[in-house]
């Protein structure tokens, strides 16, 4: 394993400590005003849509599916909830891929800075948005997440090439693509299929994408996770149950299952999603 990979791993691991800190700091000073303990449905969303990201199906539109169906967090709390919660099983993914996969390291940093980037920026705005335009964003975000499901199934999908890193204008296009979807992960649209997409069609290889997904989104999230903690506009108690079920479900998914009839799921995650951002759409539609 290269040197960039070992700083790297640790950077991910001090920023999980100082995540965990600052979150059980400025929660311990609130008060009580909501559940703060997650229940077992929470543990089990946490592990089920954790395991499928790392599988490559995604976890914000099947968490978003999972809150929605049950009605366990307000719309409005959503994004926020997924961030939150979903940053660090992201953290122990991006651990695992950094150190297995092989990577042009100024690619990789270029464009997980960027993200973060984004992904401060774009919190600011999202913990400001009314309920309207949240029910809004999560609608398109959803169907744009079954479209991109439908054209993975349907091989629409960019093949890429063989590189590992990107030099010149291509880096400089991968970081500002990185830059706005790092943005638009804080409204609870995934970063992973349209990166993937992105360093596809510039000629890299799908697998050199993966440490750059997970890595973005390992760095971003506690970044934007942070912001939505100290304004409150998540769930407490679901977004514990993200965090402490999907450490399980990504090792598991990692270390022991691998693989699944991940097209069957693929179809099956298709139809909740659309019917969730239909849902989603009726409701801001209506004004409820």
């Amino acid at each position: 394993m290269e040197l960039y990979a070992h700083v790297l791993l640790a950077a991910l691991l001090l920023l999980a400590l100082f995540y965990v800190w600052r979150w059980f700091g400025i929660e311990r000073h609130k008060t009580a005003g909501q559940g703060r303990r997650p229940g077992v449905w929470d543990l089990a969303v946490g592990f089920g849509t954790n395991l499928l990201d790392t599988l490559g199906i995604g976890s914000f539109a099947t968490s978003t599916t999972a809150f929605k169906l049950f009605r366990r967090v307000p719309d409005e709390q959503i994004p926020g909830t997924l961030n939150v919660g979903h940053a660090l099983p992201t953290l122990v993914q991006a651990t695992v891929f950094i150190a297995v996969v092989s990577i042009d390291p100024l690619t990789l940093i270029g464009m997980m800075t960027a993200a973060i980037a984004g992904a401060w920026l774009g919190a600011g705005v999202v913990t400001r948005l009314p309920p309207q335009g949240i029910r809004i964003g999560m609608g398109l975000a959803l169907l744009a997440a079954a479209w991109l499901l439908c054209a993975s199934n349907l091989g629409w999908m960019p093949s890429g090439g063989e590189a590992t890193g990107l030099t010149g204008w291509l880096l400089a296009l991968a970081i500002a693509v990185n830059f706005a979807l790092g943005a638009l992960m804080t409204l609870g649209i995934g970063l992973y299929a349209p990166c993937l997409i992105v360093v596809s069609l510039l000629g890299m290889s799908p697998l050199s994408a993966f440490p750059i997904m997970m890595g973005s989104c390992a760095f971003l999230m506690p970044v934007a996770g942070l912001r939505f903690i100290r304004s409150g506009r998540y769930s407490l108690s679901m977004a514990l149950g993200l965090a402490l079920g999907g450490i399980p479900g990504v090792l598991l998914a990692a270390f022991v299952i691998r693989s699944l009839p991940i097209v069957l799921l693929r179809w099956l995650v298709v139809v909740v999603v659309l019917y969730t951002a239909v849902v989603m759409l009726k409701s801001a539609r209506r004004g409820s």
